[in-house]
């Protein structure tokens, strides 16, 4: 199950998809730490449709675990080389210019 938050921020919309089993966890490797922070990843419950047309109108996107991150990189939003490896975790950016 992901989670999916949406805001709007003065830069454009914003994303966040977590995996709901990553919610509240710290992942880390060597020096990079990623802190799934409830106040900024917690959500509703999205599907991968729903989190493909989040990830369509957003200028910004931060996702957490293996689905989310997986959805992404199906979708074209991300592309794998670019995914980090935190932990026993994914995590990926995607940014629209």
């Amino acid at each position: 199950m992901m989670l999916l938050s949406e805001r709007e921020t003065p830069e454009g919309r914003l994303v966040a998809v977590a995996d709901a089993d990553t919610l509240g966890e710290t992942f880390e490797n060597g020096e990079v730490s990623l802190t799934v922070d409830s106040g900024f990843y917690d959500g509703e419950e999205a599907t991968a449709e729903e989190v493909t047309s989040a990830l369509a109108r957003c200028s910004v996107a931060n996702l957490v675990g293996e689905e989310a991150v997986g959805v992404a990189v199906e979708a074209g939003f991300v592309e794998e080389g670019n995914v980090l490896e935190v932990g026993e975790t994914r995590h990926a950016q995607y940014l629209r210019l």
